[in-house]
């Protein structure tokens, strides 16, 4: 799964430091891995390393045939839930080739599944057995079906590996889901793609506890208009797909599943949703809104954005009471590459933790960051946009169609302030973030442009990558000056404990800032709880632990390098950058935070300054010499 994130090549080291084994363990790893595809190339390697190849997709299938830990441990646990009776250690260890010691093993990771579950294990001489609800029994077969989805997406063999080969085919489901969207759809829901998915996995759990004589107990939704009608679609395409008819407690509990999941209804139940919508709810929506767009100065505080998100938070609830929690395949990229608006989505969470009593996840807080993403995208300001000018000596209105081309092709990144149509214009005068230009100038530069009189699909390419390339550079070089105000040799540490853990580091880092008068040992704590909401680790290098409030007496960082890598949060990394804001530098946390992440999401600039950052200076030097490019 590593190499398949990216598709790039990462060196054996590399590997081997993203993993917490050695360079050998990765050599064996790979010769098992393209062992699983017989004449294909699972992993390919090359004086550069190794990368994903063809048939990578078909080793990660072929993987989660095998017997390993995982497979083993989600079998045994199938097995419990299958039989009211338990098992018998010895009969599981020959079925599954095994010692009864390694199952004895194995149980005791059971027992590590089962925390918060409502879920027991009891262990009678050679007998296991598990005691709990059907409902908490169902929510331990959903997290398994996510453990074996790999990426967090939604896999329909995976599934039915989780369930256990009696359980209906994954052939079934494709029309269900399909017809099912359809007919939320004729009901008049706009549904949320990704929450859909998880529901359907939710029916098939249930369609195959059902047919185990396992239904859940309970009435229908007798009063309740909208949960009426969409259990009566869940039946019919259950009868039609499925060919089996769920009970009415079951229908009843998926019909709330799809409720909770839906993004925004659609004209007609639009109106019964605001009318069911919690004052308290949108009260407290609103006041954490308003708070985040004065924290971190973002445009978020608008009425539809309220409202929205409160219809999102409104569901959270109903899906926290039933711990039916639901899982984002986006997650891990919206952190890393927009580690700003997930961090205003974590104060959100937050707030609305604190507030609500609703016990965040990362996949959850995503769901958030998503709403204020798409919210920044609308609000987006026309300072985006960079100035160019046109130069095209040439024939009658020729100028006039080339501008008219360019507005059309790049009017949402590029404004034409200027043309010039003389053969020798005077290029050191022109003063534009870009120079488009049909002739060729006297000499090159970087944000020069030669383009065609007649504007071709290339030429927009070439011109959307020149200013992508102004734009980053602005970007860094706000970032180096920022940084070179913000670092001090006094708060560096080369070589952090392998074997610390998170508040470990960020307490050894911090102390560094308090010594400093920078911060107190309060701010510390709170950075120590910041990382328990949601880990700090936006890219595979980087962690950068923070408090949410900006208390500190001024805007400093801590920078402590780890080589190897560290563990942190579900990953590991290599610089952990321990930042303390103040208050009056809040227009500097967006430019420092996101930006100096952007940095050290590329592989070889993160090696680059880890390698040769021995000290201080040479840390800074590296860093600089990265953003210069």
């Amino acid at each position: 799964m590593l190499l398949t994130r990216d598709g790039q090549w990462r060196t054996a080291a590399t590997i081997a430091d993203a993993l917490g084994v050695t360079p050998r363990s990765v050599r064996s790893y790979v010769t098992a891995i393209n062992a699983r595809v017989p004449g294909g190339t699972a992993v390919e390697s090359g004086p550069q390393g190794y990368r994903a190849g063809a048939d990578a997709a078909a080793a990660l299938r072929a993987g989660t045939e095998t017997s390993t830990p995982r497979d083993r441990l989600h079998s045994l646990v199938r097995m419990l839930l299958d039989e009211d009776d338990g098992i018998d250690v010895f009969d599981t260890a020959d079925r599954l080739h095994v010692s009864p010691a390694t199952i004895d093993a194995d149980l005791a990771r059971v027992r590590g599944l089962l925390g918060g579950t409502e879920l027991t294990l009891e262990r009678s001489a050679s007998r296991a057995r598990l005691r709990g609800t059907e409902a908490a029994q169902r929510r331990l077969l959903s997290r398994l079906a996510h453990d074996e989805m790999e990426a967090g997406s939604f896999d329909l063999e995976a599934l039915r590996r989780t369930l256990g080969s009696r359980s209906i085919g994954a052939q079934a489901f494709g029309p269900f889901k399909s017809e099912l969207v359809a007919g939320l759809g004729d009901l008049g829901y706009f549904v949320n793609e990704l929450g859909i998915a998880d529901v359907v996995m939710h029916i098939a759990i249930a369609a195959d506890r059902v047919a185990r004589d396992r239904a859940l107990d309970g009435g229908g939704p007798e009063g309740d208009a909208a949960r009426a009608e969409i259990s009566a679609l869940i039946d019919r395409l259950s009868v039609a797909h499925l060919g089996m008819s769920l009970g009415a407690g079951d229908l009843a509990h998926l019909a709330t599943l799809i409720l909770t999941r839906i993004v925004a209804p659609g004209e007609g139940p639009a109106d019964r949703a605001r009318e069911r919508l919690d004052p308290e709810v949108e009260k407290v929506v609103r006041e954490v809104v308003q708070a985040a767009a004065s924290e971190f100065l973002v445009d978020i505080a608008h009425e539809d954005f309220v409202l929205r998100l409160a219809l999102h938070v409104q569901n959270l609830r109903h899906r926290a009471r039933e711990q039916a929690w639901s899982r984002n395949p986006l997650t891990r990229s919206l952190k890393s590459t927009y580690p700003m608006i997930f961090e205003v989505a974590v104060f959100i969470a937050s707030g609305l933790a604190d507030r609500l009593d609703i016990p965040l996840m990362d996949d959850e807080i995503a769901y958030i960051a998503m709403h204020v993403g798409g919210r920044l995208e609308r609000s987006r300001r026309a300072d985006q946009l960079l100035t160019a000018t046109i130069v095209c000596p040439g024939y009658y209105e020729l100028h006039e169609l080339l501008r008219s081309s360019v507005d059309r092709s790049l009017g949402q990144a590029v404004e034409v302030v200027g043309v010039e149509t003389r053969a020798d214009p005077d290029w050191a005068g022109i003063q534009t973030d870009l120079v488009l230009t049909t002739i060729d100038p006297p000499a090159p530069g970087e944000r020069i442009v030669r383009i065609q009189p007649f504007l071709t699909d290339a030429d927009v390419e070439r011109v959307q990558a020149a200013a992508g390339r102004v734009r980053r550079g602005r970007r860094l070089a706000r970032l180096r000056a920022e940084l070179e105000r913000y670092f001090s040799a006094g708060a560096f540490i080369r070589g952090l404990d392998g074997d610390a853990d998170e508040e470990a580091v960020i307490r050894r880092l911090g102390s560094l800032l308090v010594a400093d008068g920078v911060i107190d040992d309060d701010y510390v704590q709170r950075t120590i709880e910041r990382e328990r909401l949601s880990s700090t680790a936006f890219t595979d290098s980087l962690a950068v632990p923070h408090a949410l409030g900006m208390t500190a007496t001024r805007t400093a960082i801590a920078i402590g390098i780890a080589e190897p890598s560290i563990p942190w949060g579900d990953g590991r990394v290599q610089v952990v950058a321990f930042t303390a804001f103040s208050e009056s530098d809040r227009a500097a946390f967006q430019t420092v935070f996101e930006q100096f992440v952007e940095v050290f999401s590329e592989r070889e600039s993160v090696q680059r300054i880890v390698r040769r950052g021995t000290d201080f200076a040479s840390f800074l030097d590296e860093l600089v010499a990265v953003i210069d490019g």
